[in-house]
């Protein structure tokens, strides 16, 4: 993978020229992240969502790749699964078909367009009439998420944790309030949106074929949020039409990744310029308004909505704790862990920054979040018991090992691999 890219934007947008991709990273022609080397290539870092059926063939012997595919681009297998269950499936049914029938292939409806209604002429938003099926949404996060694999061919539609291990929102990777920084490919950002909580779903906005949004501007999201409440100047204060009336400039904070893609912050997060202050988070205020401090974007917004904004807790100061307090955080980490009003990811993070700290008056957190439904929580918690005694460990994680996501299984595994027939109780 060569580290340079030619900009196909117009040249009156910057395009039309050769730039370099990492352009504040130098790296030795020996290094196994230079261009040539053994991590630096297709087969490594690209193959497995940009082709179809991938097969990495790695042969350590050799120290090189004889890597396979069915197709050299994302074809419908790769995200439906493969046709052969589609043809067993027409092979043994019988008419008449059940309505709700997969057909052998992973549920991928959105059914974006019946599925939110507003529940009456003056709610604020609509509701979803039933949950999405989570088949959908997990064939896209296999692909857009930061995460490191556990197996390579995994089944189209599964849970991400059976087959990957998705990258936490933590530091360096992300801002220590959860905002994007490093690549992140959108999966964990959007796993900490109050959309997500509400079932929103990727191909409520995206169209997955065409990979267009379903509406354009804030016609897209007034198809959930009323829009003489919120596609309006007392609510974002600014012109009617400019670019600070848009939803997606004060929620989503852009980042340019390889250069030149600035891609939308999907957390979907409110403005909070205090946080900027004494966090040192962005905040889309300043983002658009480049010359002006938090400070003073902060007082705008106590002109504009009262001081009450302010009050609202937010789980980025406890995960800052963890940065600047050391074993004093673990109080406030275990409580935001087992908040079920956070998204599991916050409290899986919390969990996961908990594990340094851990001890024994922290086994019985541990055992509950081993019991939440979430894997992600499942696996932190797994990592906070990895410090106790043989005996605690192996009664407390031994049922994890039949878990049904194999994420789990493998994470139960290794916090139980040093444990011997000496160390388990008679």
């Amino acid at each position: 993978m060569l580290p340079i890219a030619w900009d196909a934007r117009p040249k009156g947008e910057g395009g039309q020229r050769w730039f370099h991709l990492y352009p504040k990273q130098s790296s030795d022609p020996k290094d196994p992240l230079h261009c040539p080397g053994i991590y630096h290539n297709w087969a490594m870092q690209c193959a497995e969502c940009h082709s179809t059926q991938l097969r990495k063939g790695y042969d350590a012997a050799s120290d090189s790749y004889k890597t396979t595919y069915s197709e050299i681009n994302v074809a419908c297998e790769a995200c439906h699964g493969p046709a052969s269950t589609h043809v067993e499936w027409a092979r043994n049914a019988k008419p008449t078909y059940a309505a709700q029938a997969d057909k052998g292939l992973p549920v991928l409806k959105s059914r974006w367009k019946e599925a939110w209604k507003f529940p009456n002429e003056g709610a604020r938003f609509a509701v979803r009439d039933a949950p999405a099926q989570a088949s959908a949404m997990n064939t896209c996060a296999a692909c857009h998420a930061r995460r490191s694999t556990l197996t390579e061919g995994g089944k189209a539609g599964a849970a991400l944790e059976d087959t990957y291990r998705l990258a936490l929102p933590l530091t360096p990777i992300f801002h220590v309030d959860g905002q994007q920084l490093q690549e992140n490919y959108v999966w964990a950002s959007f796993l900490q949106s109050r959309m997500h909580q509400f079932g929103v779903t990727c191909m409520d906005c995206h169209e997955p074929h065409s990979q267009k949004l379903r509406a354009q501007g804030n016609a897209l999201c007034t198809r959930c949020n009323n829009a003489g409440e919120f596609d309006a100047p007392k609510h974002h204060q600014h012109v009617a039409g400019g670019k600070g009336a848009q939803c997606i400039t004060c929620h989503m904070r852009t980042q340019n990744y390889m250069t030149i893609h600035a891609r939308q912050d999907h957390s979907l997060r409110i403005p909070r310029p205090d946080l900027s202050i004494t966090l040192g988070s962005p905040n889309a205020c300043t983002q658009c308004h480049t010359g002006k401090k938090p400070q003073w974007a902060a007082s705008i917004m106590d002109k504009w909505y009262g001081k009450a904004w302010r009050e609202r807790a937010h789980y980025g100061n406890t995960l800052h704790t963890a940065e600047t307090m050391g074993a004093a955080a673990l109080p406030g980490l275990l409580e935001l862990a087992i908040n079920t009003a956070a998204p599991a990811i916050i409290r899986a993070t919390a969990a996961t920054l908990a594990q340094p700290h851990a001890n024994p008056g922290t086994l019985e957190t541990a055992r509950a979040l081993l019991r939440d439904n979430d894997p992600l929580i499942r696996i932190a918690a797994l990592g906070m018991l990895e410090p106790a005694d043989p005996v605690n460990r192996l009664s407390s994680v031994a049922s994890s090992l039949t878990d049904p996501i194999r994420g789990v299984r493998v994470e139960s595994a290794r916090i139980l691999a040093d444990i011997t027939a000496y160390d388990s109780p008679t």
